[in-house]
């Protein structure tokens, strides 16, 4: 296993963008109510340094192993749906949870279907059964089923990257429990989204959301760099 240090050394500078854009985001803080292509640009800046982080590994890295392709895709339709969402009071909405959705398939194919894990599967089917449950009342017209769908694709998309995570044996890599976090954040982010759109106002919504949602990505975009840090630590031994 690659030493998280190791990895933070070599992979850190990398990020250093993405940082800077996501306070540049945080600092100027536009206001929602005001929407426009600036403000856009502003939000979807951190996502289009998580591309550039992956696309520093090379080319020919994403062309072979395709978990670190789905991630990009993925980030390319995360930055779409966040340009949806900017508008989405002028009837948007839909068009970016359309993104995220098929966002939340790519990073499924990405984790992969090993191991199975029918169990952790059944706990997170429970958990978004039951986030649909207290959502449904709120929901009317198609969100009443298109929400259905989208709970149901990043359930099981957590189930996927949880189940990733094997913390009892030699098999053990952190970049795991980087993509089982990340999920785990982006499912945060997603459920005050409905909260805050569909029942009631979340105190400070608008930061929770963001917050947890760049923080997720960033994650995912990181545990994509595990086949790589694998290969040089198995040429250095």
């Amino acid at each position: 296993m690659v030493s998280p240090v190791t990895v933070v050394k070599s992979e850190g500078p990398k990020l250093v963008p993405f940082f800077k854009a996501t306070c540049v985001y945080f600092v100027l803080w536009l206001p929602t109510s005001s929407p426009s292509w600036f403000s856009a640009l502003i939000k979807c800046l951190p996502i289009f340094h998580l591309w550039v982080f992956l696309l520093a590994h090379g080319i020919n890295f994403l062309v072979s192993h395709r978990s670190a392709s789905c991630i990009l895709a993925g980030l390319i339709f995360s930055a779409v749906g966040d340009a949806f969402l900017i508008w989405q009071e002028q009837g948007y909405f839909i068009h970016g949870l359309l993104m995220f959705a098929i966002t939340h398939i790519l990073y499924s194919s990405a984790f992969g279907m090993k191991p199975l894990d029918l169990k952790a599967g059944l706990l997170m089917g429970v958990v978004s059964s039951s986030c649909y449950a207290f959502l449904y009342s709120y929901l009317s017209g198609p969100f009443t089923y298109l929400v259905a769908v989208y709970i149901g694709l990043i359930g099981f998309m957590g189930w996927r990257a949880v189940t990733g995570v094997q913390l009892c044996n030699d098999l053990w890599m952190w970049t795991r429990l980087s993509a089982c976090v990340g999920a785990m954040l982006f499912m945060v982010s997603d459920l005050t989204i409905a909260l805050n759109k569909f029942c009631f106002p979340v105190p400070y919504s608008r930061f929770i959301i963001m917050a947890t949602y760049y923080a997720a990505q960033m994650l995912i975009a990181l545990s994509a760099v595990e086949t790589r840090e694998e290969e040089d630590f198995r040429k250095r031994s």
